[in-house]
């Protein structure tokens, strides 16, 4: 990642944070709350996570410029649309996206772990 790392990860976030409120005011105007697992996950994998990532990685730009972090940014944002579109199908019925929405999820939760690990490898607490 360059580094603005923590910009592209916030600027991404408020990309999400867009849609989740959107998808919001449809629930509340529409009466239609079935898809709220949706709403959630985007407003949690998406806005809270996201905009976190990016505000930890602005604080500690050197977590961004490691290997794990590059991986862990492709590994988290190039699934997480289509594991959402996939929640979307199957919360309407579609079960053939249930295994659209296990493997998306697991990558997530492989770039969540990725994550972690880069903070307990590379961050470091400040010379005294």
């Amino acid at each position: 990642m360059p580094g603005n790392a923590g910009v592209i990860w916030i600027k991404l976030a408020t990309i999400y944070f867009v849609i989740g409120v959107g998808w919001g005011i449809y629930m509340g105007a529409s009466g239609d709350h079935s898809l709220f697992p949706v709403h959630a996950h985007i407003n949690l994998l998406g806005w809270v996570s996201l905009a976190l990532i990016g505000l930890i990685y602005r604080q500690f730009p050197g977590l961004a410029t490691t290997r794990l972090a590059k991986i862990q940014f492709w590994l988290y944002n190039l699934p997480l649309p289509f594991l959402l579109l996939a929640l979307t199908g199957l919360l309407r019925g579609n079960t053939a996206l249930e295994p659209v929405v296990g493997i998306g999820s697991a990558i997530v939760g492989v770039a969540v772990v990725l994550f972690a690990v880069n903070i307990f490898r590379n961050l470091k607490a400040p010379a005294s």
